[in-house]
């Protein structure tokens, strides 16, 4: 079993810190918005407290939020999503370390693809995982894609593949095909497939979604697709989620809920039921991000040395920087010298080094003063 004092520290959370004591500082290296949650949310919360829901709840989730998170989802995709296979979670990170509770065991195998958020290979190794990585191809424009020939090397022998598609930070993302042969190599490997798709709804393509793997997998797959409503609804610290099981393995998977979290607080839940009849945020939210993602566009352009290629979805920017080796400490500069955070490459893991990751799903306003700060502080440092 890994131990937890040798769990290597987010470098996330190391600038964030340096950040928070720091006076007058643009603060970027979150995955986080500085917009409002929806009223609809904070209304429907606010008029279950005084209602009294505030007792335990069915660890499943409750019934009004499984049905229109199903009905939500069968909407969007190509394939109807049954609420028997909903389970409603305190947290997509919450989703993520119940799959991995649910799947892997000390000593197995689990792979992911780099750069990555750093939290789904640690929640891993926390259960004694052996993590291994596959770095995603980089593209001479900035941009990223996965090999799918080196993918079905590497899964020989593994017991899971951690596939973050939307992905966070490059904004890369798969293709409906891609998906397919993903899934279809890992039904050949007999690798459980752990899908997080928190992103799903913020792509700049003009759909509604990203393509899923909810649109070509069938029930019985080993197959975990895990959500969340901190991105779409900017619902960050209201801290909830859900996952979408194989047929036929929910009763498993809430015996895992109830000794890890129990339930979801019934308020939150019906928060959640209000968001997603709040369809108008989503869009307005998508339209905030594409603004911020324009803006970064020009701010970068034309600057030497720099590796940049607009993301497909999410509301990142990750952009390279030539001569760059040490990300963090570039990043520590930049806060202290030029008062803007953003998250250092090498907190994604392989493939991250000299790559600088920026939250453009900020106010024109903070992005623009930001972006200013930060290009003073690249042609000051020589990047």
């Amino acid at each position: 079993m890994h131990d937890i004092t040798r769990l290597p520290g987010s470098r996330i959370v190391e600038i964030a810190k340096l950040a928070f004591v720091t006076p007058d500082v643009d603060f970027l290296c979150f995955g986080e918005s500085d917009q409002p949650s929806p009223v609809a949310a904070r209304d429907a919360a606010l008029a279950a407290i005084d209602a009294g829901v505030t007792k335990y709840v069915d660890v499943r989730g409750v019934p009004v939020l499984r049905e229109a998170l199903a009905a939500a989802l069968s909407g969007l995709h190509e394939r109807a999503v049954a609420e028997e296979r909903i389970q409603v979670t305190a947290s997509g990170m919450a989703a993520l370390n119940l799959a991995l509770a649910a799947t892997v065991r000390a000593g197995d195998r689990v792979l992911v693809h780099t750069p990555a958020w750093p939290n789904g290979g640690n929640a891993a190794r926390l259960r004694g995982a052996e993590v291994s990585a596959l770095p995603l191809t980089p593209e001479p424009d900035g941009g990223f894609r996965l090999d799918l020939d080196r993918l079905d090397a590497r899964l020989a022998g593994t017991r899971a593949f951690l596939l973050n598609s939307p992905n966070n930070p490059t904004g890369w993302t798969a293709s409906r095909e891609e998906l397919a042969a993903i899934l279809e190599l890992c039904r050949r490997h007999g690798t459980w497939l752990i899908s997080d798709e928190v992103y799903s709804r913020l792509i700049y393509d003009g759909r509604a979604v990203a393509p899923s793997l909810l649109d070509v997998a069938i029930p019985e797959d080993r197959l975990i697709v895990c959500n969340s409503f901190s991105k779409t609804w900017i619902m960050t610290g209201w801290r909830l989620g859900w996952m979408v099981l194989p047929a036929n393995s929910r009763e498993t998977i809430a015996e895992l809920v109830e000794v890890t979290h129990s339930s979801v607080a019934p308020f939150i839940q019906h928060a959640g039921v209000a968001a997603l009849a709040d369809t108008a945020t989503p869009a307005r939210f998508l339209g905030f991000c594409a603004e911020g993602r324009r803006m970064v566009g020009e701010a970068l352009a034309g600057e030497n040395g720099i590796r940049y290629a607009p993301p497909d979805a999410a509301f990142y920017a990750f952009v390279g920087i030539d001569g760059i080796t040490d990300s963090t400490a570039l990043a520590r500069r930049l806060l202290l010298e030029h008062k803007v955070a953003v998250a250092p490459g090498a907190a994604f893991g392989e493939g991250g080094e000299g790559h600088l990751r920026i939250c453009f799903a900020q106010s024109s306003e903070r992005l623009g003063r930001a972006l200013e700060r930060l290009r003073g502080g690249l042609q000051a440092t020589g990047a």
